[in-house]
């Protein structure tokens, strides 16, 4: 039997309860489907700073550098909020991804079939299949890239520079192309290259990487028209790849196409197969020990951790399907509609389980 070390960030607010149902169907999954996982419970964010004065302690790093992947529940709060920027519990995320080379992001935007009512774009826009992954750069770029503040002409200014190398380009591009050549071809590449210069240079890299991928069918948009098309017509997208401060703003508006954004997984990939798997949604501290948290979001970045880090593509299968099976009889609070059992956290973790076996 396959035994993965996984480290454990539960994080802040109601993270250490979403984690503990998603450890709990991993149990599930290894049980049916041959592989057991050895967990290391470390510290980051807002409760790391409460223990150790920093939101990213030295022995989290080690402890993720050593496993063979990550699991993070949500880090941060409003007890944190005047920290400085460096001393907040988000400076963790940076830093982690930073600490681990995870320069590519992938977050998928998948409706489950009983979820469509839920979504806020009508379903004759959304369609029978909504199925788009988008691949956002997440180490370089205006996140990253030189900062400050001085005076003109006796007032107060700050500046964040966007900068992209070919190699930055290249890396997160190649992601792209492959993801596509596993789905249904087709690549949208989303820039700003009417107005950036780095904008340019990213399109002139994707189109010449492209014919090393003649089965893909690439495009390209300006991000301005993307944001408007994802409302307009989602089902016209496949992969959608892009720079690391688009891909922020994209990705939460495609994450609502789904209906909510307790459904919504995410996986940040480093160049082996090391990966941070974590939900897109917050810590949501005013819910957090009320046991209605809706797990589902960290259920589904477990399977992405079976997937993507350890190639078990049935037992991701299997939880995501078990996930849509309890969606059809059972819903949290965030989620709920009349005609459904209202359930716990813990319910709904149990429910999957059930699903699963």
């Amino acid at each position: 039997m396959k035994n993965y070390h996984i480290t454990v960030l539960k994080g802040d607010g109601i993270g250490p309860e979403i984690v503990d149902e998603a450890l709990k169907v991993l149990d599930a999954a290894g049980e049916k489907y041959g592989f057991s996982a050895q967990y290391d419970f470390r510290l980051m964010g807002g409760c790391a700073i409460d223990a150790t004065g920093a939101p990213l302690p030295e022995d989290t790093v080690d402890s993720c550098k050593k496993s063979d992947s990550v699991l993070l529940g949500a880090v941060g709060g409003e007890k944190w909020d005047n920290l400085p920027g460096d001393r907040r519990p988000e400076a963790g995320l940076l830093g982690i991804r930073s600490a681990l080379g995870l320069y590519a992001n992938l977050r998928p935007a998948k409706i489950f079939k009983a979820l469509k009512a839920a979504s806020p774009i009508k379903e004759s826009i959304i369609g029978d299949n909504l199925d788009i992954l988008v691949v956002r750069e997440l180490t370089g770029g205006i996140y990253f890239g030189e900062r400050g503040r001085r005076e003109i002409g006796g007032e107060k200014a700050a500046f964040d520079t966007e900068m992209y190398t070919v190699p930055e380009i290249q890396r997160i591009a190649r992601v792209g192309f492959e993801m596509a050549k596993k789905r249904s071809g087709r690549l949208c590449s989303v820039d700003k290259a009417n107005i950036l210069e780095s904008s340019r240079l990213w399109r002139e890299t994707v189109i010449a990487m492209a014919k090393d991928y003649p089965e893909v069918e690439l495009s390209h948009m300006y991000v301005d028209n993307c944001a408007m098309q994802l409302i307009r017509k989602p089902s016209q997208f496949d992969v959608i790849v892009t720079s690391n401060m688009f891909g922020d703003i994209l990705s939460d508006e495609a994450s609502m196409l789904s209906g909510s954004i307790g459904m919504l997984a995410s996986a940040s990939l480093a160049e082996s197969s090391l990966g941070l798997y974590e939900p897109i949604h917050g810590s949501a501290p005013d819910i957090a020990g009320k046991g209605v948290a809706n797990p589902l979001a960290t259920i589904l970045s477990a399977a992405m951790m079976l997937r993507y880090s350890f190639g078990l593509g049935e037992a991701a299968d299997a939880i995501e399907n078990a996930v849509g099976s309890a969606l059809e009889t059972c819903r949290t609070p965030d989620i709920f509609e009349e005609g459904f059992r209202k359930v716990s956290t813990a319910q709904m973790g149990g429910e999957v389980i059930a699903q699963l076996k």
